[in-house]
């Protein structure tokens, strides 16, 4: 396989990207998240999941259990979205914080996770119960960072959640050759629990403006938005219309707020913001079709249905339209077919030419719905079972008698050791369980009955 010519200009792609934060309040996932997955609405095609949770349970013995085997937030989110072909690209947890993404497998060979990072600012910077966590990565060929943050509760400390904010963002530069600062990041997604409230207006007037819907009369006392007016960093971060209730505080098990003695006036605490470095920050709702990597807003929703905390769960869903830098995979892979169980899998595999291969690379077997890369059925080192090779072809195979007989479809994936991340996908295959005489002759002289 050859790469790219420079003069092959590739077609723009749409990504459809759908973001969660939702602080938990250290419960266990509810029977059925549908609604927060947006899994039942039948316009949506969605291409990447990115999410952000809050205050899982960290008690002693949940983050042992949680360290031996997956948390029951990352088991459930990957059971639900598997069969939907989608697979744990990364995950970060720092105590009671989460980031997960998830991506369709096809997409794999285009996202390179490039670092996970946490950072704590609780007790002067040294406990993890506030801060932020980071998953930054490479997606066809753009920076992407990801940050999921918990900021200083109560009205009093708005100070303190800017400075926050602004450590997390100071401390989310890599050491990397050749990556930039995180201000030169092409796309920097930052949600979670921000934790700020309305001020001024008294608990009556927040109500009835609530009871009627009329959120416009609340935005100009939002702690975040006067940061945004006057934080020439802040304002670079775009943010859709607050047009669904404030998400803190409600009784658990209700859609009451807060009716406890401190009786804590409403607030939009749970927030998502974006900041684009290929694009002028304008109408985000306008797409500009020349623009080579720009981001549009389709939705910005709470979701009332869930009541397991006192948070309510927010969403986005965007729309990432790019021109890929990165338009074909490092590694073309296919099995030499009919796969059948009586032979050994023969696997053959081109190499762009500017691919690094390692002694350590290895290519997975995987049954169509696999959950995240460590669900192999079958895997090999390419130097170790290699055939044969060539400047444009290699060969490895695969032990048969390491695969169950089973009637499901097979992927192969190649990993490389220098990327850490998956290059090359093949296209689903099955393997035919051993054949067998279609009749035994012996069968012949028993009478039909």
């Amino acid at each position: 396989m050859e790469a790219m010519s420079p003069r092959t200009e590739p077609r723009c792609r749409t990504l459809s990207i759908h973001v969660v934060t939702w602080n938990v309040a250290s419960a266990a996932p509810p029977p059925d998240l549908s609604d927060l997955l947006q899994l039942n609405n039948l316009n949506l095609n969605l291409d990447i999941y990115v999410i952000g949770l809050q205050e899982l349970n960290c008690g002693i013995m949940s983050l042992l259990s949680d360290t031996a085997f997956e948390d029951p937030w990352s088991s459930y989110f990957m059971d639900v979205l598997s069969p939907l072909s989608f697979v744990k690209v990364s995950s970060v947890r720092m105590q009671g914080l989460l980031l997960l993404i998830f991506a369709k497998y096809q997409h794999l060979p285009f996202i390179q996770v490039l670092s996970t990072k946490s950072t704590p600012t609780g007790l002067f910077g040294y406990w993890g119960n506030k801060g932020g966590v980071n998953i930054f990565l490479k997606l066809y060929g753009y920076y992407v960072s990801i940050i999921n943050c918990h900021l200083p509760p109560h009205m009093a400390n708005n100070d303190q959640r800017l400075e926050h904010f602004d450590r997390i963002l100071e401390m989310q530069n890599f050491e990397a050759q050749d990556t930039p600062n995180i201000l030169d990041h092409d796309l920097i997604l930052w949600f979670g629990d921000m934790n700020f409230r309305i001020e001024d207006f008294g608990l009556h007037f927040v109500r009835e403006s609530i009871k009627n819907q009329r959120y416009s009369d609340l935005w100009e006392k939002d702690q975040l938005s006067i940061a945004k007016r006057h934080d020439p960093l802040l304002r670079e971060f775009q943010e859709g219309s607050l047009l669904f209730p404030p998400t803190y505080k409600f009784d658990k098990n209700s859609n009451n707020y807060d009716t406890s003695e401190k009786k804590r006036k409403p607030a939009w605490t749970d927030r998502i913001l974006w900041r684009l470095k290929r694009q002028s920050q304008t109408d985000f709702h306008t797409p500009a079709l020349s623009a080579p990597f720009a981001l549009f807003l389709r939705s910005y929703i709470s979701h009332m249905v869930y009541t397991i905390s006192d948070h309510k769960p927010v969403t986005c869903t965007f729309d990432l339209e790019l021109k890929p830098l990165v338009s074909a995979p490092l590694i073309t892979l296919l099995p030499e077919g009919p796969c059948t169980m009586e032979s050994d899998l023969l696997i053959s595999y081109c190499l762009a030419t500017d691919f690094l291969s390692s002694p350590w690379d290895w290519i997975g077997l995987y049954k169509v719905g696999l959950r995240h890369i460590n669900d192999y059925v079958s895997y090999v080192w390419v130097k170790d079972n290699q055939v044969s090779f060539s400047d444009r072809l290699n060969q490895v195979y695969i032990d048969i008698s390491d695969i169950p007989e089973t009637e499901d479809q097979f992927l192969l994936f190649y990993y490389s050791n220098n990327l850490q991340s998956v290059v090359g996908i093949s296209k689903p295959f099955k393997i035919q369980p051993f054949s067998f005489l279609e009749e035994d002759p012996l069968d012949e002289a028993q009478p039909q009955i």
